[in-house]
């Protein structure tokens, strides 16, 4: 019982700080001038992705459970598209793939480009090459996220100024100072970090006591946990229709989870860390993979109806992740 209310703990202050972590990131990049062309692939995803951030160094270093880890990245890579599906069950007017610019499959490109090379990392084991105690693709992660930034910044600047001027209309803080905006990020980020170190241990020990092992744990609970931001965060965006902020939003903590995942790879000393878990993690990476180029296929066709309240690329996601979850709990040790 006692673990069960320390998740749900850790799990509200994730909830509450997070979402005041995206408003006060918003307010500072507005202050700074960096631009709406940032707040949803760039800056709102890392700032949602925090808790993945410091969970997975806690789990490589503190926990010492690398598969926390790994099925916290590649779960919430899973989940996030499965929010795509949530946000277009929310948006009633029409398929939110339909309202969404194509931009996005940018992205989501990058994405998947990035969640295949895990899934090969995955499949290779011990056979991929290393420098000293890191994998080579930890530094392929780290290059292919910088221009992923680079390109999706160029694209947005040029296709999308007239979009990106409107938002800016739209999220004005002018009556909040710089300095309370810095104070209140670093609070709430503070709490984020403190809720999301206990979390590995709490998800080791739930592994534990239910016998649904580290890999359906990390990927399920912890990912779910984690990912809480991107749902706040996404959920309201949507709810004043700024549906790309939205989707940016997801995409890009995709893009961000995986050089997380690079970070996580420094800190862990013993070796490359997708040597030391378990391969199951290939499904989570796999299905991650499918749910995207599900998403854009939507993105590309842009039906204008949906079946029932879902669009049929929103079905197809749901369907993956059903699956997802299924084989999880099969191949769970």
């Amino acid at each position: 019982m006692a673990l069960w209310l320390g998740f749900l703990i850790c799990t509200t202050a994730i909830v509450f700080a997070g979402t005041k972590l995206s408003k006060y990131g918003d307010i500072i990049a507005e202050k700074t001038g960096l631009g709406r062309t940032w707040i949803g692939v760039v800056l709102m995803a890392s700032v949602t992705s925090l808790p993945e951030l410091v969970t997975g160094i806690s789990s490589v270093t503190y926990a010492g459970v690398p598969d926390i880890a790994a099925g916290d990245i590649l779960g919430s890579c899973v989940f996030n598209m499965l929010i795509l599906a949530i946000l277009d069950a929310i948006y009633h007017s029409m398929p939110i793939s339909a309202k969404a610019h194509h931009g996005h499959v940018l992205s989501a490109g990058f994405g998947i480009f990035l969640l295949s090379i895990v899934a090969i990392s995955l499949f290779a084991g011990n056979h991929i090459p290393s420098l000293g105690w890191i994998g080579l693709y930890t530094l392929l992660f780290a290059v292919i996220y910088l221009i992923a930034m680079r390109m999706v910044y160029f694209y947005e600047k040029k296709q999308l100024s007239e979009f990106v001027k409107e938002m800016a209309d739209e999220l004005r803080y002018r009556e909040i100072p710089t300095r309370t905006a810095v104070v209140n990020f670093v609070i709430n980020a503070t709490i984020v970090i403190i809720a999301a170190i206990f979390l590995p241990k709490i998800g080791e020990e739930i592994a534990e006591v239910t016998g649904l092992g580290q890999t359906f744990v990390g990927n399920i609970f912890i990912a779910i946990s984690t990912s809480l931001p991107e749902v706040v965060v996404s959920v309201a965006a949507v709810r004043m229709d700024a549906v790309d902020l939205a989707i940016g939003n997801l995409f890009g903590s995709n893009i961000f989870n995986i050089f997380i995942l690079a970070i996580d790879d420094l800190f862990f000393i013993k070796g490359p860390i997708l040597s030391f878990v378990q391969m199951s993690h290939t499904i989570s990476a796999l299905s991650a993979i499918t749910m995207t180029a599900i998403a854009v296929i939507g993105l590309t066709y842009r039906t204008e109806k949906k079946r029932l309240f879902l669009a049929w690329d929103s079905l197809g996601i749901v369907l993956v992740y059903t699956i997802n979850l299924m084989l999880l709990y099969a191949m769970r040790r």
